[in-house]
This record gives structure tokens, C-alpha cells and sequence, in this order.
């Protein structure tokens, strides 16, 4: 396997890059930034591969070995010779050493633009994927010429591998930081990196299939290739409902080496994979749509459990995913805190039939100030349809695992809160032990607990975890209560005294002003 790049230059990288914005607007400068990358990582594929065929063509041990230039020259020239290793072919015109050798020339936009058609006409799949943007931008042409030249550094030479592999890194370090410094906009395509780790980590997928119907940029594809510990054990299904992040998405998970099936439209209203069941669904969808077409489902829609709401579709989400499990899937999703316990008629339906029907298996509270979209805390559901004991899982079909992370985390800039890798893991460990381990998760007073389905029944079937997992356990210190009340009221009454005193020299110092 390939190392992981040494890419600590990607923050000076970034600044470079945006110091190059002009007057584009902050939101619209990622259009003509990431597709950059992305060309680069294509030509970098292609002229890899050319040099490999041009070896093969030579070997008299190859088997596409040919004697004559005429034949290696055809042989070269075959679109399969790269389509059989998953390499566009990328013509002449759209190749970097091209558009670095007219980087200076005034009309490098129109170059750009005609690089990006030139690649489309020659690969079909990627319709849709370049933008024809810089040509009528009001992005300056120098300003462009000094992005060709940052991203035709050294460390991006198509030498081996490692290009591909900072490229990859740095287009998804570059949508990270786009993303913060649009906030909320932000967080339409983008999901924090420690809420997506927590996700996979929790979840475990390994091989099978994963569906995420909100797909973004394609963050939780990336990282559950990551995590899986065989490359090209997991397909990738995805939709999304809004074209330029649909694109960022696709650009993003080819950059990664993965051939996602990325679908564009809206999942409610218009399910791109009405058949599909997968293993595993993860999502971080958009909370609390308000009017999202409710009365556009058809009453005998396969997905529906029980009523649906134009007031909210969080529970149709949630519907929608448990739609697409297999039998023995699980889905873990970012959900909104009012999910938990809202009694709107509608929802509250449908949550209670999950929870008497023994298909909610963990709850996580996460603390505020994780997400670039909202300040508030949200939360993490997981459903789960393998909790029979079949297999290798622990029979818990009775129980609900809750875990209240809401301490957890710490800020990593002013407005923006990162869980550490140490917490992740807690976490996740604890869910691990509730789905395998044949004893009992031990209950940790103010941080987890195991509740019985009578129990959650008896508090209305609300799944807040801090009705649940109490206060946390404070160490005594030693101290006699009524001892420790005596030091208290003797500390209170001090402090009343050095305020009587304050205010009379205050009104002192007053009197001697006026």
C-alpha cells in the first residue's frame, strides 16, 4: 500500500491558492479551484500510464510486446490500454504540460475552458463533471496563471503514486477549508471530518455495500474505504440534489481511486435507487425541511412506516434509509436533537414504531459546536436490523444502547469544536462491546447506559441519552458534609462582608468626585 503523503505544506498551499480569488466571490471560488486539482489528477493518471504502456510495448516479455513503432504506436493509442486500468484518457490539448506551457498567454481561460470540453467529449462519464466557468468569470488571467503554478509544484509531478496521493489529500484538505470559511453555506456539501470518523468508526464498514442518500462531497465514502482494511471491498452508492456539489462529490471520490455510482436528484421525491438494499447507510442529511413535498408520496410508497409531515422530514429521511437496509444492515445518521423526542403526531408515530418493533440500537448526544451549518449539538441515530443475535451480534433487540458525548470535544478555532481521535474511539468501543460482546456493557454513570425498551416506553419513548445515563459519578474527597457546609457559609459570609465594604468606599469615592 502506498504512503500516506507528507502534505503538512497543504494550509500554505490553501492561502496561496485563495490569495489568488480577486474579486470572485468566497462560495464561488471552489468551482474554479477544485476542478483544477482534479485535471491535474487526471493528467497525472494518464501520462503514468502512457509511460507504463510504452514500457510494455517494448518488453519482449509483455504480452503487448510489438516489434514494429507502427503496431506500439496503434497499441499506445488504444483507449482501452487506460480504461482497463480505470485511466481516462485525456487528449493533447487537455493535459497539464499543455496548459503550464500556456499558462502566461492571454487567453489561458479559454485554454481552461476548452480543456475541460476536450475531456468530456473524450470520456463520457465525466459529463457534466468540468465546468466551462473561467472564460466568463471575472477571475483575472493572471490570477489563473498563478493557480496553474502552485498546483504544477514539484510534489504534483506525475512521478508515481505519491502525486496521486497529495492530490487526493489536498482536494479534500482544500474542501474542508472552503467550507470554513463559509460557515453555514459550508455545511451543505460538507460534514466535519471527526463526525464522519465517528460514523465509520461506530458503524465498521468492512465489505458489502454502502448508500449514502445525501452524499455532499463524498466524505463518508472516502473515509469507509479508508477504514476498511482491503481496498475495493465496498461499492459506493450516492445521491445528491444539488448539481455543484453533486459534482464536487464525483471529482472528489475519483480523486480517492474509488468508482462511486453518484446519482443527482432529490432522495424523497425522486429515489434514483428505488431498489437498492445495503449494507450500510450513512448519512448526514439536511435537519428540520420544512414544505419539502410531502404531499408528493404516494400513500402506497414502499418506504412509509407510518404517516409523514410537510412540517419536518426528518422522519421521512430516517424512513428512507431504513427502506434501503438489507436484512441484517445498519444505518448511523446525523440527525437533529428535536428528533429525539418530538411529540408531533406524525414523527412521534414513526419513532415509537421503531422502538416497539426493536429497531433503534444506539443513540449518541454529540456536544455543540461540531458542525460549520449550526452552534447547536446535534445527535447520531443507528438502526440496526442484526440485533436477533444472528451471526456474530449480541441479542439486543430489547435494548437501546444510549451514550451522552455531549463533554466530549474541544474547540480547534473560535466558533468550531473537533472530536480527538482518543474520543472517537471511547465511542465507538463502547458501541462495539454492545453489538459483539456477549456480557453486558457496564453502565458508566453521566456517559452510557444500557436501557431496557420499558424502560424508554415509560418516559414517553423519548431517546434523549441524558434521561437516561444520569449524572456523572463525582470522587468524594473525604470532607464530612456538615464540615464542608460550615467552611462554605463561613467562605459566603466573608464575601458579603468585602461587598458591604466595597460599596461604601465606592460611594465614598463618589461623594469626594462630586
Amino acid at each position: 500500500m502506498v504512503a500516506k503523503a507528507d502534505i503538512d505544506f497543504q494550509k500554505d498551499l490553501f492561502d496561496a491558492a485563495t490569495n489568488m480569488r480577486g474579486s470572485v466571490a468566497p462560495a464561488d471560488y471552489k468551482h474554479y479551484v477544485l476542478p483544477l486539482i482534479f485535471l491535474r489528477y487526471l493528467s497525472n493518471r494518464f501520462e503514468m500510464r502512457k509511460k507504463e504502456i510504452d514500457n510494455l510495448v517494448k518488453d519482449p516479455k509483455s504480452d503487448w510486446y510489438a516489434s514494429d513503432e507502427e503496431t506500439q504506436q496503434v497499441i499506445k493509442e488504444d483507449p482501452d490500454m487506460y480504461m482497463s486500468e480505470n485511466v481516462y484518457v485525456v487528449p493533447e490539448e487537455s493535459r497539464w504540460s499543455y496548459i503550464l506551457k500556456n499558462a502566461k498567454q492571454p487567453n489561458i481561460k479559454e485554454i481552461l475552458d476548452n480543456a475541460m470540453k476536450r475531456l468530456e467529449e473524450e470520456n463520457p462519464d465525466l459529463e457534466g463533471m468540468l465546468p466551462r466557468i473561467f472564460q466568463g468569470s471575472n477571475l483575472p488571467a493572471e490570477n489563473v496563471s498563478g493557480l496553474i503554478e502552485i498546483f504544477s509544484r514539484d510534489i504534483f509531478r506525475a512521478r508515481d503514486e505519491r502525486s496521486v496521493d497529495v492530490l487526493g489529500r489536498v482536494y479534500e484538505y482544500f474542501i474542508s477549508e472552503f467550507a470554513s470559511t463559509e460557515g453555514q453555506r459550508g455545511g451543505e456539501f460538507y460534514t466535519p471530518y471527526s463526525v464522519v470518523s465517528l460514523l465509520v468508526r461506530m458503524l465498521e464498514p468492512i465489505k458489502g455495500t454502502v448508500f449514502d442518500p445525501a452524499c455532499g462531497s463524498g466524505g463518508m465514502f472516502i473515509q469507509s474505504e479508508e477504514y476498511s482494511p482491503r481496498r475495493h471491498e465496498l461499492s459506493f452508492y450516492g445521491q445528491e440534489n444539488v448539481t455543484t456539489t453533486a459534482r464536487l462529490g464525483k471529482m472528489n471520490v475519483l480523486l480517492h481511486g474509488l468508482n462511486a455510482d453518484m446519482r443527482l436528484g432529490n432522495s424523497l421525491l425522486d429515489d434514483k435507487f428505488p431498489d437498492l438494499k445495503a449494507d450500510y447507510v450513512i448519512a448526514n442529511p439536511p435537519f428540520n425541511q420544512d414544505g419539502w413535498g410531502a404531499d408528493r408520496i404516494s400513500s402506497d410508497d414502499p418506504r412509509l412506516i407510518g404517516p409523514i409531515t410537510d412540517l419536518n422530514a426528518n422522519y421521512m429521511w430516517m424512513q428512507h434509509f431504513f427502506h434501503h437496509l438489507k436484512d441484517n444492515g445498519s444505518a448511523g445518521y446525523v440527525m437533529a436533537n428535536g428528533a429525539m423526542t418530538t411529540n408531533q403526531r406524525s414523527e412521534k408515530t414513526v419513532r415509537e414504531w421503531f422502538i416497539d418493533n426493536g429497531f433503534i440500537d444506539c443513540i449518541v448526544a454529540l456536544p455543540e459546536k461540531l458542525f460549520l451549518s449550526t452552534g447547536i449539538s446535534c445527535c447520531l441515530f443507528f438502526l440496526s436490523k442484526n440485533r436477533d443475535g444472528e451471526g456474530d451480534y449480541r441479542e439486543r433487540k430489547n435494548e437501546i444502547l444510549f451514550i451522552d458525548a455531549r463533554q466530549k470535544g474541544s474547540l480547534v478555532s473560535r466558533k468550531q469544536k473537533a472530536l480527538s481521535e482518543e474520543e472517537i474511539d471511547e465511542i465507538a468501543n463502547v458501541y462495539h462491546n454492545f453489538k459483539f460482546d456477549k456480557e453486558k456493557v457496564e453502565d458508566i454513570a453521566g456517559f452510557c447506559k444500557v436501557a431496557s425498551l420499558e424502560e424508554v416506553k415509560e418516559k414517553d419513548y423519548k431517546l434523549t441519552p441524558g434521561i437516561y445515563v444520569g449524572t456523572e459519578d463525582v470522587e468524594d474527597d473525604g470532607v464530612p458534609f456538615e464540615e464542608k457546609m460550615e467552611g462554605l457559609r463561613t467562605k459566603l459570609l466573608e464575601q458579603f462582608e468585602e461587598s458591604n465594604y466595597l460599596q461604601e468606599k465606592i460611594k465614598k469615592d463618589l461623594e469626594e468626585l462630586l
